[in-house]
């Protein structure tokens, strides 16, 4: 198989939201390059080293490219990603948002961004590793979880995923259901459960989600009968919704865009428990008043706000 790649040249401002409306979009794999230096911080939760020679001066410029199937319409592509660069433009500065074309055939690609992908650790217990990987001073304490995003979901390393698992920590109990909305990977179910939840739905729109959520649970040696993954749209199919249970969840995670977010909050009391708590991620910082002003209109209080760059995340809960 071969893909069509597509770069944009771009600020590295601008990166994180063009690389969430690319995968918005449909692409396959996202792949964003740029000079801006590891921090502090990141050196330390990273496997990784950093020869003088790698480092080149951060200009504030960045390329990304997105990959779609060869078979897709290129064209209809093209005019798509057009139209969103000029929606993003009205209220953000994007840069030249010019774009180029090339084609990779697929083992190249797999080769390719398996090279970047390292172990990294969300904290001092939670460790995210590829398969291919080996982690020489794991300990018996540790959680590793194990990621094989192919080419289509994250691998943790984005500010939301480690902002929706900070957040989600806190309540993960022995017998805590969790429902996962925009489960993607399978990444937040698969952390729960090897936290010690008892149990996990989850859900997504993309047929390409479901398997990959239930490939990422196998390398992950969890048991079939603590989770269930489904392809559906809660938010437009009221008898999907139904389907997964009421008011039987004490933890309800999403880690989608705020667009998504929003009409999910109309809905999401059907799910929880009565003391149960809606964590939600991917919430650009201009969105975060108008999702907490959602939550309080359908009678929710946010009981803690993450932050890690452009990025919000809330936790909340019914009064």
């Amino acid at each position: 198989m071969g893909w069509n790649k597509i770069t944009i040249d771009t600020l590295t401002s601008a990166e994180d939201m063009i690389s969430y409306e690319l995968t918005e979009l449909g692409a396959t794999g996202v792949e964003v390059e740029d000079h801006v230096s590891l921090t502090e911080e990141e050196m330390k939760v990273m496997y990784v080293d950093l020869l003088p020679d790698d480092i080149a001066p951060d200009d504030g410029k960045a390329k990304i490219s997105c990959y779609f199937d060869e078979n897709e319409n290129l064209e209809h592509i093209t005019m798509q990603i057009q139209a969103m660069l000029e929606r993003l433009r009205g209220f953000m500065d994007i840069g030249a948002g010019t774009i180029s074309f090339d084609k990779t055939k697929e083992e190249d690609w797999v080769n390719n961004w398996k090279k970047f992908f390292k172990p990294i650790r969300l904290d001092e217990q939670i460790v995210i590793k590829p398969t291919w990987e080996t982690l020489e001073d794991q300990t018996e304490d540790m959680i590793v979880v194990e990621i094989d995003p192919g080419t289509a979901f994250g691998t943790g390393s984005h500010e939301t995923t480690k902002l929706c698992i900070e957040g989600m920590k806190p309540y993960i109990k022995e017998d805590t259901k969790i429902l996962d909305v925009g489960c993607g990977s399978g990444i937040l179910s698969i952390i729960g459960l090897k936290l010690g939840a008892g149990h996990a739905v989850l859900t997504d729109i993309d047929p390409h989600a479901i398997s990959a959520s239930e490939e990422n649970f196998e390398v992950n040696h969890i048991s079939k009968d603590q989770f269930e993954v489904y392809q559906g749209n809660v938010l437009d199919d009221k008898e999907f919704a139904a389907s997964l249970g009421s008011k039987c969840y004490p933890v309800v995670v999403a880690n989608i865009l705020a667009d998504v977010i929003s009409p999910l909050i109309e809905i999401v009391d059907q799910f929880l428990t009565e003391d149960g708590v809606f964590v939600i991620s991917g919430i650009i910082d201009t969105k975060e008043k108008e999702i907490a002003d959602k939550l309080n209109a359908y009678g929710f209080d946010v009981i803690e706000t993450r932050r890690m760059k452009d990025w919000v995340s809330m936790t909340a809960k019914m009064r």
